[in-house]
Protein backbone atom coordinates (compact mmCIF):
# COMPACT_ATOMS: atom_id res chain seq x y z
CA UNK A 1 0.00 0.00 0.00
CA UNK A 2 1.42 3.61 -1.28
CA UNK A 3 2.08 5.95 1.31
CA UNK A 4 -0.73 8.57 1.87
CA UNK A 5 0.98 12.07 1.81
CA UNK A 6 -0.80 15.20 3.42
CA UNK A 7 -0.81 18.27 1.45
CA UNK A 8 1.96 19.95 3.42
CA UNK A 9 4.00 17.15 1.88
CA UNK A 10 2.79 17.48 -1.84
CA UNK A 11 3.58 21.50 -1.36
CA UNK A 12 6.70 20.40 -0.36
CA UNK A 13 7.37 17.90 -3.37
CA UNK A 14 5.78 19.71 -6.00
CA UNK A 15 5.70 23.33 -5.47
CA UNK A 16 7.89 26.17 -6.19
CA UNK A 17 8.23 27.10 -2.47
CA UNK A 18 10.41 30.77 -2.68
CA UNK A 19 12.31 31.35 0.65
CA UNK A 20 14.57 34.09 1.90
CA UNK A 21 18.26 32.87 1.08
CA UNK A 22 19.49 34.31 4.67
CA UNK A 23 17.12 31.66 6.03
CA UNK A 24 18.77 29.02 4.08
CA UNK A 25 22.37 29.60 3.86
CA UNK A 26 25.29 28.55 6.69
CA UNK A 27 26.98 30.84 8.91
CA UNK A 28 30.33 29.66 7.44
CA UNK A 29 29.44 30.25 4.15
CA UNK A 30 27.34 33.58 5.17
CA UNK A 31 31.16 34.38 6.33
CA UNK A 32 32.50 33.54 2.75
CA UNK A 33 30.12 35.80 1.51
CA UNK A 34 31.10 38.88 3.71
CA UNK A 35 34.73 38.48 3.12
CA UNK A 36 34.16 38.43 -0.53
CA UNK A 37 32.12 41.35 -0.40
CA UNK A 38 34.65 43.51 1.21
CA UNK A 39 37.21 43.05 -1.96
CA UNK A 40 34.21 43.62 -4.41
CA UNK A 41 33.23 47.00 -2.36
CA UNK A 42 37.25 47.71 -2.73
CA UNK A 43 36.88 47.33 -7.11
CA UNK A 44 33.83 49.48 -6.61
CA UNK A 45 35.73 52.18 -5.20
CA UNK A 46 38.94 52.08 -7.81
CA UNK A 47 36.31 51.37 -10.20
CA UNK A 48 33.81 54.27 -10.85
CA UNK A 49 34.38 54.77 -14.98
CA UNK A 50 34.74 52.14 -17.75
CA UNK A 51 38.04 52.57 -18.42
CA UNK A 52 38.74 52.36 -14.10
CA UNK A 53 37.01 49.32 -14.48
CA UNK A 54 38.95 47.50 -16.90
CA UNK A 55 42.04 48.99 -15.65
CA UNK A 56 41.43 47.32 -12.57
CA UNK A 57 40.46 44.34 -13.83
CA UNK A 58 43.64 43.78 -15.49
CA UNK A 59 45.57 44.56 -12.83
CA UNK A 60 43.75 41.77 -10.54
CA UNK A 61 43.86 39.43 -13.33
CA UNK A 62 47.73 39.77 -14.20
CA UNK A 63 48.47 39.32 -10.06
CA UNK A 64 46.87 35.93 -10.78
CA UNK A 65 48.82 34.84 -13.55
CA UNK A 66 47.02 36.04 -16.83
CA UNK A 67 48.96 37.93 -19.65
CA UNK A 68 48.38 39.27 -22.73
CA UNK A 69 47.19 37.46 -25.82
CA UNK A 70 49.31 37.33 -28.49
CA UNK A 71 48.30 36.02 -32.01
CA UNK A 72 50.32 33.13 -33.50
CA UNK A 73 51.39 31.89 -30.32
CA UNK A 74 49.97 28.61 -28.87
CA UNK A 75 48.64 28.31 -25.89
CA UNK A 76 47.68 25.15 -23.65
CA UNK A 77 45.33 24.08 -20.98
CA UNK A 78 45.44 25.97 -18.30
CA UNK A 79 47.18 29.28 -19.59
CA UNK A 80 45.67 32.47 -19.03
CA UNK A 81 45.26 35.04 -20.98
CA UNK A 82 43.52 38.50 -22.18
CA UNK A 83 42.31 40.96 -24.36
CA UNK A 84 42.17 44.45 -23.83
CA UNK A 85 40.39 46.64 -26.15
CA UNK A 86 40.86 50.11 -26.01
CA UNK A 87 41.36 50.16 -22.82
CA UNK A 88 37.54 50.29 -22.16
CA UNK A 89 36.44 46.38 -22.41
CA UNK A 90 38.55 43.52 -21.50
CA UNK A 91 38.12 40.13 -22.43
CA UNK A 92 39.69 36.79 -20.42
CA UNK A 93 39.73 33.76 -20.96
CA UNK A 94 41.35 30.05 -19.30
CA UNK A 95 41.93 27.40 -21.90
CA UNK A 96 40.41 24.30 -21.17
CA UNK A 97 41.17 20.91 -21.53
CA UNK A 98 38.96 20.21 -24.83
CA UNK A 99 39.03 22.07 -28.22
CA UNK A 100 38.03 25.66 -28.31
CA UNK A 101 35.82 24.20 -31.16
CA UNK A 102 33.78 22.28 -28.62
CA UNK A 103 32.08 25.43 -27.24
CA UNK A 104 33.46 28.66 -24.93
CA UNK A 105 31.62 28.70 -21.56
CA UNK A 106 31.22 32.61 -21.75
CA UNK A 107 29.96 35.07 -18.58
CA UNK A 108 29.66 38.40 -19.81
CA UNK A 109 28.63 42.00 -18.17
CA UNK A 110 29.20 45.29 -18.38
CA UNK A 111 31.37 48.07 -16.73
CA UNK A 112 29.69 51.08 -18.10
CA UNK A 113 27.02 52.93 -15.69
CA UNK A 114 25.15 55.98 -15.90
CA UNK A 115 26.86 59.43 -15.27
CA UNK A 116 27.52 63.07 -16.54
CA UNK A 117 29.97 63.06 -19.17
CA UNK A 118 31.14 66.55 -19.57
CA UNK A 119 30.67 68.23 -23.17
CA UNK A 120 33.23 68.82 -25.96
CA UNK A 121 33.41 72.51 -24.61
CA UNK A 122 32.42 72.47 -20.72
CA UNK A 123 33.45 75.07 -18.62
CA UNK A 124 31.54 78.43 -18.57
CA UNK A 125 31.38 81.36 -16.30
CA UNK A 126 28.17 83.06 -15.45
CA UNK A 127 27.48 85.64 -12.73
CA UNK A 128 30.80 84.88 -11.53
CA UNK A 129 30.66 81.20 -11.12
CA UNK A 130 32.80 78.63 -13.15
CA UNK A 131 30.70 75.43 -14.15
CA UNK A 132 31.12 72.37 -16.54
CA UNK A 133 28.33 71.99 -19.02
CA UNK A 134 27.51 68.24 -18.89
CA UNK A 135 25.73 65.52 -21.31
CA UNK A 136 23.48 62.62 -19.22
CA UNK A 137 25.16 59.20 -19.82
CA UNK A 138 22.57 56.10 -19.72
CA UNK A 139 19.16 55.90 -18.16
CA UNK A 140 18.77 58.35 -15.33
CA UNK A 141 16.63 59.93 -13.29
CA UNK A 142 18.05 63.51 -13.64
CA UNK A 143 16.93 65.08 -10.21
CA UNK A 144 18.65 62.43 -8.15
CA UNK A 145 22.06 63.97 -9.78
CA UNK A 146 21.02 67.57 -7.97
CA UNK A 147 23.01 68.46 -4.68
CA UNK A 148 25.48 65.25 -4.64
CA UNK A 149 29.33 65.42 -3.87
CA UNK A 150 30.98 64.81 -7.38
CA UNK A 151 34.30 63.46 -8.48
CA UNK A 152 35.83 64.11 -11.93
CA UNK A 153 37.30 60.79 -13.50
CA UNK A 154 38.90 60.29 -16.78
CA UNK A 155 41.03 61.27 -19.26
CA UNK A 156 42.45 64.20 -21.55
CA UNK A 157 44.47 63.37 -24.51
CA UNK A 158 46.80 66.39 -25.70
CA UNK A 159 47.46 67.15 -29.67
CA UNK A 160 50.63 65.68 -29.48
CA UNK A 161 48.90 62.58 -27.87
CA UNK A 162 50.07 63.04 -24.60
CA UNK A 163 47.17 61.06 -22.00
CA UNK A 164 46.77 63.12 -18.82
CA UNK A 165 44.57 60.63 -16.19
CA UNK A 166 42.54 62.60 -13.82
CA UNK A 167 40.71 61.85 -10.84
CA UNK A 168 39.41 64.83 -8.34
CA UNK A 169 37.25 64.35 -5.49
CA UNK A 170 37.48 60.93 -4.15
CA UNK A 171 39.99 61.65 -1.61
CA UNK A 172 39.08 63.41 1.53
CA UNK A 173 41.45 65.91 1.42
CA UNK A 174 39.99 66.81 -2.41
CA UNK A 175 37.69 69.29 -3.64
CA UNK A 176 34.42 67.90 -4.57
CA UNK A 177 32.02 69.20 -7.14
CA UNK A 178 28.06 69.27 -7.03
CA UNK A 179 25.08 70.13 -9.46
CA UNK A 180 22.85 72.76 -7.16
CA UNK A 181 19.39 72.53 -7.40
CA UNK A 182 16.85 75.39 -6.57
CA UNK A 183 15.63 75.99 -3.06
CA UNK A 184 11.99 74.89 -2.13
CA UNK A 185 11.07 78.70 -1.31
CA UNK A 186 11.41 80.01 -4.77
CA UNK A 187 10.75 76.64 -6.41
CA UNK A 188 6.91 77.24 -6.98
CA UNK A 189 7.29 76.74 -11.17
CA UNK A 190 9.58 74.28 -10.87
CA UNK A 191 7.59 72.25 -8.95
CA UNK A 192 4.97 72.34 -11.45
CA UNK A 193 6.79 70.35 -13.84
CA UNK A 194 6.21 66.82 -13.81
CA UNK A 195 9.06 64.68 -11.90
CA UNK A 196 11.04 63.62 -15.07
CA UNK A 197 11.20 67.21 -15.99
CA UNK A 198 12.05 68.51 -12.35
CA UNK A 199 15.36 69.06 -13.66
CA UNK A 200 16.02 69.50 -17.72
CA UNK A 201 18.72 68.06 -19.08
CA UNK A 202 20.70 71.89 -19.90
CA UNK A 203 20.43 72.12 -16.09
CA UNK A 204 22.77 69.68 -14.50
CA UNK A 205 25.47 72.09 -14.61
CA UNK A 206 28.18 70.84 -12.25
CA UNK A 207 29.82 73.77 -10.18
CA UNK A 208 33.63 74.37 -10.00
CA UNK A 209 34.72 76.73 -8.56
CA UNK A 210 33.94 80.80 -7.83
CA UNK A 211 37.47 82.45 -7.43
CA UNK A 212 38.78 85.08 -9.97
CA UNK A 213 41.50 85.22 -11.31
CA UNK A 214 43.33 88.55 -9.11
CA UNK A 215 45.60 91.53 -9.71
CA UNK A 216 44.26 91.85 -13.31
CA UNK A 217 41.22 93.72 -15.38
CA UNK A 218 38.92 91.41 -18.01
CA UNK A 219 36.03 89.39 -18.26
CA UNK A 220 35.43 85.41 -17.23
CA UNK A 221 38.24 86.03 -14.48
CA UNK A 222 36.68 82.73 -12.71
CA UNK A 223 37.12 80.61 -16.02
CA UNK A 224 40.62 81.79 -16.24
CA UNK A 225 41.37 80.97 -12.89
CA UNK A 226 40.19 77.43 -13.50
CA UNK A 227 41.89 77.22 -16.24
CA UNK A 228 45.12 78.51 -14.94
CA UNK A 229 44.34 75.58 -12.08
CA UNK A 230 43.67 72.88 -14.72
CA UNK A 231 46.83 74.16 -16.38
CA UNK A 232 49.40 74.11 -13.28
CA UNK A 233 48.17 70.67 -12.29
CA UNK A 234 48.12 68.87 -15.41
CA UNK A 235 49.53 70.70 -18.13
CA UNK A 236 46.06 71.56 -20.34
CA UNK A 237 44.44 73.98 -22.21
CA UNK A 238 40.97 74.39 -22.81
CA UNK A 239 40.80 73.05 -26.36
CA UNK A 240 42.45 69.67 -24.43
CA UNK A 241 38.75 69.14 -23.40
CA UNK A 242 37.81 68.94 -27.16
CA UNK A 243 39.77 65.73 -27.10
CA UNK A 244 38.63 64.58 -23.62
CA UNK A 245 36.40 61.80 -22.13
CA UNK A 246 36.08 63.16 -18.60
CA UNK A 247 32.94 61.78 -16.36
CA UNK A 248 31.54 63.35 -12.71
CA UNK A 249 30.53 60.65 -10.67
CA UNK A 250 29.51 60.04 -7.02
CA UNK A 251 32.29 61.11 -5.02
CA UNK A 252 30.77 58.26 -2.14
CA UNK A 253 32.86 55.09 -1.18
CA UNK A 254 31.14 51.66 -1.31
CA UNK A 255 29.44 50.59 1.96
CA UNK A 256 27.67 48.34 4.39
CA UNK A 257 23.48 49.20 4.71
CA UNK A 258 21.39 48.37 7.64
CA UNK A 259 21.94 48.06 11.58
CA UNK A 260 22.69 43.92 10.49
CA UNK A 261 25.15 45.14 7.72
CA UNK A 262 23.63 42.60 5.23
CA UNK A 263 23.78 45.17 2.53
CA UNK A 264 25.94 47.16 -0.05
CA UNK A 265 25.35 50.83 -1.08
CA UNK A 266 27.55 52.42 -3.90
CA UNK A 267 27.72 53.73 -7.32
CA UNK A 268 27.89 52.22 -10.21
CA UNK A 269 26.53 48.56 -8.88
CA UNK A 270 24.90 48.16 -12.37
CA UNK A 271 26.32 46.16 -13.79
CA UNK A 272 29.72 46.19 -11.67
CA UNK A 273 28.04 43.75 -8.98
CA UNK A 274 27.74 41.27 -12.04
CA UNK A 275 31.27 42.07 -13.64
CA UNK A 276 33.58 41.56 -10.50
CA UNK A 277 31.98 38.39 -9.97
CA UNK A 278 32.87 37.36 -13.66
CA UNK A 279 35.91 38.30 -13.05
CA UNK A 280 36.85 36.41 -9.90
CA UNK A 281 35.42 33.41 -10.83
CA UNK A 282 37.58 33.27 -13.73
CA UNK A 283 40.77 33.93 -11.81
CA UNK A 284 40.07 31.23 -9.45
CA UNK A 285 39.09 28.75 -11.33
CA UNK A 286 41.92 26.09 -12.32
CA UNK A 287 42.32 23.97 -15.52
CA UNK A 288 38.14 24.40 -17.16
CA UNK A 289 36.91 21.54 -18.87
CA UNK A 290 35.91 24.07 -21.83
CA UNK A 291 37.90 27.00 -22.63
CA UNK A 292 36.19 29.98 -19.98
CA UNK A 293 35.74 33.54 -21.10
CA UNK A 294 34.89 36.33 -19.05
CA UNK A 295 33.94 39.45 -20.91
CA UNK A 296 33.54 43.16 -19.14
CA UNK A 297 32.08 45.43 -21.66
CA UNK A 298 31.36 49.06 -22.50
CA UNK A 299 28.61 51.01 -23.86
CA UNK A 300 25.82 48.92 -22.20
CA UNK A 301 23.71 51.80 -20.84
CA UNK A 302 23.45 53.68 -24.82
CA UNK A 303 23.03 50.21 -26.85
CA UNK A 304 26.04 48.60 -26.89
CA UNK A 305 27.30 50.17 -30.05
CA UNK A 306 30.57 51.30 -30.58
CA UNK A 307 33.56 49.17 -30.90
CA UNK A 308 33.54 49.02 -27.42
CA UNK A 309 30.47 47.41 -26.81
CA UNK A 310 29.03 44.14 -27.04
CA UNK A 311 27.70 44.54 -30.18
CA UNK A 312 31.08 45.20 -32.13
CA UNK A 313 32.82 42.25 -33.34
CA UNK A 314 34.78 42.21 -30.33
CA UNK A 315 34.05 38.76 -28.72
CA UNK A 316 33.57 37.13 -32.50
CA UNK A 317 36.95 38.08 -33.14
CA UNK A 318 38.04 36.95 -29.72
CA UNK A 319 36.71 33.63 -30.42
CA UNK A 320 37.96 32.91 -33.57
CA UNK A 321 41.39 33.87 -32.20
CA UNK A 322 41.10 31.65 -29.75
CA UNK A 323 39.94 28.71 -32.16
CA UNK A 324 42.15 29.30 -35.02
CA UNK A 325 45.42 28.93 -32.47
CA UNK A 326 44.46 25.70 -32.04
CA UNK A 327 43.47 25.09 -36.04
CA UNK A 328 40.03 25.26 -35.67
CA UNK A 329 36.89 27.90 -36.78
CA UNK A 330 35.37 30.52 -34.27
CA UNK A 331 32.23 30.04 -35.66
CA UNK A 332 32.14 26.34 -34.80
CA UNK A 333 32.78 27.62 -31.33
CA UNK A 334 30.44 29.85 -30.81
CA UNK A 335 27.91 27.40 -31.89
CA UNK A 336 28.81 25.10 -29.23
CA UNK A 337 29.32 27.74 -26.92
CA UNK A 338 26.72 28.47 -23.77
CA UNK A 339 26.83 31.99 -21.99
CA UNK A 340 25.49 33.40 -18.45
CA UNK A 341 24.46 37.00 -19.54
CA UNK A 342 25.58 38.88 -16.55
CA UNK A 343 23.57 41.78 -15.71
CA UNK A 344 21.32 42.99 -12.61
CA UNK A 345 17.31 42.52 -12.49
CA UNK A 346 14.99 45.10 -10.00
CA UNK A 347 14.82 44.10 -6.79
CA UNK A 348 11.39 45.00 -5.22
CA UNK A 349 10.81 47.67 -3.00
CA UNK A 350 8.51 47.22 -0.56
CA UNK A 351 7.68 51.34 -1.19
CA UNK A 352 7.10 50.46 -4.99
CA UNK A 353 5.41 47.09 -5.26
CA UNK A 354 2.71 48.18 -7.66
CA UNK A 355 5.05 47.81 -10.45
CA UNK A 356 5.74 44.70 -10.18
CA UNK A 357 3.97 41.10 -10.72
CA UNK A 358 5.40 39.56 -7.40
CA UNK A 359 5.01 35.82 -8.50
CA UNK A 360 7.48 37.01 -11.07
CA UNK A 361 9.57 39.19 -9.82
CA UNK A 362 12.89 38.71 -8.19
CA UNK A 363 13.77 39.70 -4.18
CA UNK A 364 16.69 40.53 -2.39
CA UNK A 365 18.36 37.83 -0.32
CA UNK A 366 16.67 35.66 -2.53
CA UNK A 367 19.86 34.40 -4.53
CA UNK A 368 21.12 34.88 -8.05
CA UNK A 369 18.25 35.63 -10.46
CA UNK A 370 18.08 34.30 -13.94
CA UNK A 371 15.87 36.15 -16.10
CA UNK A 372 14.75 33.87 -19.01
CA UNK A 373 13.95 37.66 -21.24
CA UNK A 374 13.95 41.07 -20.36
CA UNK A 375 13.19 43.34 -23.25
CA UNK A 376 10.11 45.78 -22.93
CA UNK A 377 6.09 45.07 -23.23
CA UNK A 378 5.76 42.12 -26.11
CA UNK A 379 9.06 41.45 -25.42
CA UNK A 380 10.86 43.69 -27.64
CA UNK A 381 14.75 44.19 -27.72
CA UNK A 382 15.33 40.69 -25.93
CA UNK A 383 16.97 36.51 -26.69
CA UNK A 384 14.56 34.99 -24.81
CA UNK A 385 16.89 31.98 -23.59
CA UNK A 386 15.23 28.48 -24.78
CA UNK A 387 14.06 26.04 -21.96
CA UNK A 388 16.51 23.44 -22.97
CA UNK A 389 19.30 26.01 -21.92
CA UNK A 390 17.50 27.29 -18.62
CA UNK A 391 16.98 24.13 -17.76
CA UNK A 392 20.60 23.46 -17.72
CA UNK A 393 21.30 26.49 -15.82
CA UNK A 394 18.52 25.02 -12.88
CA UNK A 395 20.22 21.73 -12.71
CA UNK A 396 23.71 22.93 -12.55
CA UNK A 397 22.84 25.90 -9.70
CA UNK A 398 20.88 23.25 -8.01
CA UNK A 399 23.69 20.52 -8.11
CA UNK A 400 26.15 23.22 -6.91
CA UNK A 401 23.72 24.58 -3.94
CA UNK A 402 23.14 27.69 -5.15
CA UNK A 403 20.81 29.90 -3.77
CA UNK A 404 18.84 31.19 -6.63
CA UNK A 405 15.03 32.75 -7.95
CA UNK A 406 13.90 33.92 -11.16
CA UNK A 407 12.41 37.09 -12.26
CA UNK A 408 11.35 39.82 -14.54
CA UNK A 409 12.01 43.28 -15.35
CA UNK A 410 8.63 44.71 -13.64
CA UNK A 411 4.89 43.85 -15.00
CA UNK A 412 4.42 43.39 -18.55
CA UNK A 413 3.39 46.70 -19.85
CA UNK A 414 4.91 48.74 -16.60
CA UNK A 415 8.64 49.32 -19.18
CA UNK A 416 11.07 47.13 -19.68
CA UNK A 417 14.89 46.99 -19.95
CA UNK A 418 17.64 45.13 -21.91
CA UNK A 419 20.87 43.77 -21.39
CA UNK A 420 23.89 42.45 -23.80
CA UNK A 421 22.44 38.73 -23.86
CA UNK A 422 21.02 39.47 -27.45
CA UNK A 423 24.37 40.19 -28.85
CA UNK A 424 25.59 37.10 -28.30
CA UNK A 425 23.12 35.37 -28.95
CA UNK A 426 23.15 36.98 -31.94
CA UNK A 427 26.23 35.35 -32.42
CA UNK A 428 24.97 31.30 -32.03
CA UNK A 429 25.71 30.84 -28.37
CA UNK A 430 22.78 29.80 -26.00
CA UNK A 431 22.67 32.70 -23.77
CA UNK A 432 20.15 33.63 -20.32
CA UNK A 433 20.36 36.34 -18.05
CA UNK A 434 21.41 35.57 -14.64
CA UNK A 435 22.83 38.14 -12.12
CA UNK A 436 22.33 40.23 -8.72
CA UNK A 437 18.82 42.20 -8.03
CA UNK A 438 19.34 45.97 -7.21
CA UNK A 439 17.60 48.67 -5.49
CA UNK A 440 17.60 51.89 -6.99
CA UNK A 441 18.90 50.85 -10.02
CA UNK A 442 20.59 53.43 -12.34
CA UNK A 443 20.43 56.12 -8.82
CA UNK A 444 24.20 57.35 -8.03
CA UNK A 445 23.74 54.71 -4.84
CA UNK A 446 22.35 51.70 -5.56
CA UNK A 447 21.59 49.03 -2.98
CA UNK A 448 22.50 45.19 -3.26
CA UNK A 449 22.37 42.32 -0.77
CA UNK A 450 25.68 40.53 0.14
CA UNK A 451 24.42 36.70 -0.01
CA UNK A 452 23.05 37.77 -3.67
CA UNK A 453 26.26 38.97 -4.82
CA UNK A 454 28.02 36.09 -3.46
CA UNK A 455 25.76 33.33 -4.95
CA UNK A 456 26.19 35.38 -8.41
CA UNK A 457 30.01 34.48 -7.84
CA UNK A 458 29.23 30.87 -7.03
CA UNK A 459 26.83 30.79 -10.23
CA UNK A 460 29.63 32.04 -12.43
CA UNK A 461 32.51 29.70 -10.91
CA UNK A 462 30.90 26.60 -10.98
CA UNK A 463 29.20 27.51 -14.98
CA UNK A 464 33.25 28.28 -15.95
CA UNK A 465 34.96 25.35 -14.25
Amino acid sequence: MSEVKTAKQWAEELTLGRKNGLLKISAEEMEKANAFCEDYKAYLDAAKTEREAAEEAIRLAKAAGFSEFQLGKKYNAGDRVYVNNRGKSVAFAVIGKQPVEKGLRITAAHIDSPRLDLKPNPLYEEIELALFKTHYYGGIKKYQWTAVPLALHGVIVKANGEVVKVCIGEKDDEPKFVVNDLLPHLAQEQSKRTLSDGIRGEELNVLVGSCPFKDDEGSELVKLNILKILFEKYGVKEEDFLSAELECVPAQKACDIGFDRSLIGAYGQDDRVCAYPALKAIIDIGTPELTAVAVLADKEEVGSDGNTGMNSDFIRDFAEDLAVMQGGRGSVALRNSKCLSADVNAATDPTFQDVMERRNASFVNYGVVVTKYTGARGKSGTSDASAEYVAFVRKMLDDSGIIWQTGELGKVDAGGGGTVAMYIANLGVDTVDLGVPVLSMHAPFETTAKLDVYMCYRAMYEFCK
